[in-house]
């Protein structure tokens, strides 16, 4: 992978998406997550009584955060000592998407959310989702990338749901500084998934009774990331967590 893995501004865009709960439901609901399952803002990782509000287990987070330049270091210094993934068919430990749409990476983290652990068992059987998966499952990395690519369906859906945020959306082509990234508990780990890096990197165990919201993971991914944007003063950061629904 080369210094900078941004998507090429001759591919597709579509309309960033606001990490906003509601939103995500709607996109996650319409292809086919189950009903009684979603997400729910977070609105502290620090705070437990409003961590109290956030229904658990949490199968997964997803993260807006700012790319900054100690971000950028720190991604560069460790993608270089990774190789490019090639996983893919049931043997794969976590399903990993690599972004080649534009603006595509709130649709990215959402796919690893529900495609991932305990979360993938709540895909309502033959529906729009549940189809795009089980294509995906077999597909190395690229054709997997690919099948998003050519998908109306996602197209349709993701469509509809960037117009719902309570904030004005950008434009499609757009340069955004702003980046989603998915933190899945999936086979006893915390797995940081992003289709920006070379695949998806293993942040270490969790018990069985540790959920994505759990001390454990919070520390080993999502205060590390707000840490590196606290050190340049950043606070553009927003979080909301997938479970069963109150």
């Amino acid at each position: 992978m080369t210094d900078n893995p941004d998507v090429p501004k001759t591919q597709k865009a579509f309309v960033p998406l606001e990490n906003d709960a509601n939103v995500m439901n709607d996109l996650v609901h319409n292809l086919g997550f189950s009903q009684d399952r979603g997400f729910s803002d977070v609105y502290s990782i620090n705070d437990a009584d409003l961590l109290g509000f956030v229904p658990r287990p949490s199968y997964a987070l997803l993260l807006v955060f700012p790319v900054t330049p100690a971000y950028e270091e720190h991604r560069k210094k460790e993608d270089a000592t990774l190789q490019e993934y090639t996983g893919h068919g049931p043997s794969e430990r976590v399903m990993w998407f690599k972004q080649t749409i534009r603006n595509s990476c709130g649709l990215i983290a959402l796919l690893h959310a529900v495609a991932n652990g305990d979360a993938r068992t709540h895909v309502e059987e033959d529906s729009d989702l549940d189809k795009l998966l089980r294509q995906a499952q077999d597909l190395e990395p690229s054709r997997r990338a690919d099948l998003l690519y050519d998908s109306k369906v996602l197209e349709s859906a993701h469509a509809n749901a960037a117009n719902l945020g309570g904030t004005d959306a950008p434009q499609a082509d757009d340069d955004v500084d702003l980046h989603f990234v998915a933190f899945v508990k999936a086979d006893g780990q915390l797995w940081e998934l992003d289709g920006r890096r070379k695949g998806p990197l293993a942040r270490g165990p969790l018990k069985d009774d540790e959920d994505a919201l759990s001390e454990t993971a919070l520390n080993l991914g999502v205060r590390k990331f707000i840490a590196r944007g606290m050190e340049e003063g950043e606070l553009r950061f927003s979080l909301v967590s997938l479970s069963d629904l109150f």
